[in-house]
């Protein structure tokens, strides 16, 4: 059972971080485009990215936490597995500060349903779509976006990396 605890846990992590790392491949081209060429491509991840995303990383997090709650304490691969979660947990926590708000911007003019709808509709924090930029202002909510993306990309990576070297170090002391 904990071994299909492990590889779940990896499986998970590992989809959270593929689609982090396919946002942060893609800033250079998005970077060049227009704003009505960026405008248009934006609404393209919803709502395949919402869903992937969320069973990646809530599954991955909740995964990881069963992990670490019953990997032997003070052990190396109990510290690795923490580093894991804790990265888990500021990757999804940067989503919320950071890309959730500019997500609520670059969909306001958009009718989504199902999941979706109720996704970006929701806000821990409670806050506001922003408005609409000014014409020379509507970067900045670009780079917000894509440079969060970037944030969570390296995130993902050391919570996959730390997770995998924890497995690694349970199996070799088993």
């Amino acid at each position: 059972m904990f071994l299909i605890l492990q590889v779940l846990s990896v499986f998970l992590v590992s989809i959270a971080m593929a689609l982090a790392l396919a946002h942060a491949l893609e800033l250079p081209g998005k970077m060049r485009l227009a704003k009505e060429a960026y405008l248009t491509v934006q609404p393209i991840y919803y709502p395949g990215f919402t869903t992937a995303a969320g069973f990646g990383e809530g599954g991955g997090m909740i995964a990881t936490l069963l992990l670490l709650v019953l990997t032997p304490a003070q052990t190396a691969a109990f510290w690795w597995t923490l580093a894991a979660f804790v990265a888990l947990v500021a990757m999804h926590a940067a989503y919320w500060v950071l890309t959730h708000p500019v997500n609520k911007f670059w969909l306001r003019d958009h009718d989504l349903r199902g999941f979706s709808a109720g996704f970006f509709a929701f806000d821990p924090l409670t806050r506001s779509a922003p408005t609409a930029p000014h014409e020379d202002s509507w970067t900045s909510y670009r780079d917000r976006w894509e440079y969060s993306h970037v944030l969570r990309a390296v995130l993902a990576a050391v919570s996959l990396i730390t997770l995998v070297t924890g497995v690694a170090l349970c199996d070799a002391s088993a």
